[in-house]
């Protein structure tokens, strides 16, 4: 099967023209003008449309135990929002608790992947404990292809690792060449703010924010940079969410600590208010670390446009509102943490950063989906359009004007916290390895055809 995009104008990072691109064998094969190609070969007419590579998004949850329930999206629906949004290949954490063994959490989470998903995939193995045969598991799971780990510095006696845990963690990262993920923030002094809040009879969402306020994110990178300087080993922030934390991951940086930094659409857009309204409806909002004061996002824009954040994520994690976030009425340590985004991070990112000048459209390239390919080892595969990489192309409508709503995403959701949000674009037709999965919103692919992306270590951007 074969397939010619024809008169778009196709961006990377570094370039900007317009061309054809013909795939064959699910990878990009010829890039030119006035292509000749076979009789029987697909057409797509890009004229007036940007041509991106498929975005990746490097941080998700899928299958998610987590707080007494399980996220509501499965692989395949959450294979179609991803689509739908641009997205072609995501990046799943594996959470295991600390009672799992690796081994036995990377075939969980690897066979509810397989199969079902539509679109390319891989995970970061969460370690959550380290064991007696934890160091041979997590050699094994990296000679199958898994070139990252993940730990928390939060969610103590459920995910949050001691910090013995940590260092030989990172020790062994060092040594097989693989980059860590964390979650920063400082279990203990969460702990105890969230004690005296409740004891003080502040028990709604609104509370959350203050039970791990920006002091407690900044202490949180701190300590990881402590880690990674004695160690030597190369680290990833997830979810950065403010200036205090960013502060100390550039000053890490600046003396020679190999880090990088991850934000998420949510904290460029929406802020702590969010999480404050009447009624409990600032649940849908509550998610860890929180949304922050309304300041920290131009901070963060900043960031991402001089290249102090690497990476723009969603930390996918489908919790309802009725059913699930209600949990934690009475208590707000027991609301399900998450605000889902993976269909919208890419709409919202083009409409309120390129077309708002915060970040010109090689920075949203970079940021949505090439750096990610190099951090985590799958570039030139993806993330670039180039002869031999995999056909995984976005060809973006940038005059389609929309509204965001519950009522028509593809996320298996009761709620979008993004409801009423206009967008100026979308995707007007998107290919997995060559094969068209979207044509103007609406899914026409293949649901299993997705593929479990093998990486290998010393994959580090420079």
């Amino acid at each position: 099967m074969s397939l010619v995009i024809r008169n778009g104008e196709i961006v990377t990072p570094n370039e900007r023209y317009v061309a054809d691109i013909f795939c064959e064998d699910e990878t990009i094969t010829r890039i030119g003008t006035h292509l000749e190609v076979p009789n029987e070969c697909k057409t797509v007419d890009a004229t007036g449309k940007y041509v991106f590579p498929g975005f990746i998004d490097p941080h998700v949850h899928i299958y998610l135990p987590f707080m007494g329930t399980s996220a509501k999206d499965t692989h395949e629906t959450a294979s179609r929002a991803a689509l739908v949004g641009g997205t072609t290949t995501f990046v799943e954490m594996i959470c295991p608790s600390r009672e799992e063994k690796p081994r036995e959490a990377f075939e969980l989470w690897l066979g509810k992947a397989e199969g079902t998903s539509a679109c390319d995939f891989s995970f970061h193995m969460g370690v959550t404990r380290y064991g007696e045969s934890t160091e041979s598991e997590l050699r094994e799971i990296v000679s199958r292809g898994v070139s990252s780990f993940k730990v928390f510095l939060a969610y103590k006696g459920a995910f949050g690792v001691s910090d013995e845990e940590l260092y030989r963690t990172l020790s062994l990262a060092k040594s097989l060449g693989v980059i860590t993920t964390a979650h920063c923030e400082n279990a203990d002094l969460i702990q105890q703010l969230q004690m005296r809040l409740l004891s003080e009879g502040k028990t709604g969402p609104e509370w959350h924010y203050w039970s791990r306020p920006p002091v407690v994110e900044a202490e949180g990178v701190h300590h990881l940079m402590t880690f990674a300087r004695m160690t030597g080993a190369h680290v990833y922030v997830v979810h950065l969410s403010c200036a205090e934390a960013l502060r100390e991951a550039i000053r890490a940086a600046a003396e020679g600590v190999n880090v990088w930094v991850e934000t998420l659409i949510q904290y460029l857009l929406l802020d702590r208010t969010d999480a404050e309204k009447p009624n409990f409806e600032g649940a849908k909002a509550v998610m860890s670390p929180p949304l922050r004061d309304k300041r920290n996002q131009d901070v963060l824009w900043n960031g991402l446009r001089k290249g102090f954040i690497s990476t723009l994520a969603t930390d996918h994690a489908p919790f309802d509102f009725a059913t699930q976030k209600v949990m934690g009425r009475d208590d707000f340590t027991k609301i399900p943490n998450g605000i889902p985004s993976l269909e919208d991070r890419i709409n919202l990112y083009y409409t309120y950063g390129v077309k708002r000048a915060r970040i010109d459209l090689h920075q949203f390239v970079e940021t949505a989906s090439t750096q990610t390919a190099k951090l985590f080892g799958l570039f030139p595969r993806k993330g670039t359009i180039q002869l031999g990489s995999d056909a995984d192309l976005v060809v973006y409508d940038p005059d389609y004007r929309g509204t965001i709503s519950s009522r028509t995403h593809q996320m298996n959701l009761d709620y979008n916290s993004f409801e009423g949000f206009e967008i100026e674009g979308r995707p007007h037709v998107v290919t997995v390895r060559g094969q068209i999965a979207v044509r103007d919103g609406k899914f026409v692919g293949e649901n299993g055809r997705g593929r479990f992306l093998q990486r290998q270590p010393n994959h580090f951007a420079t």
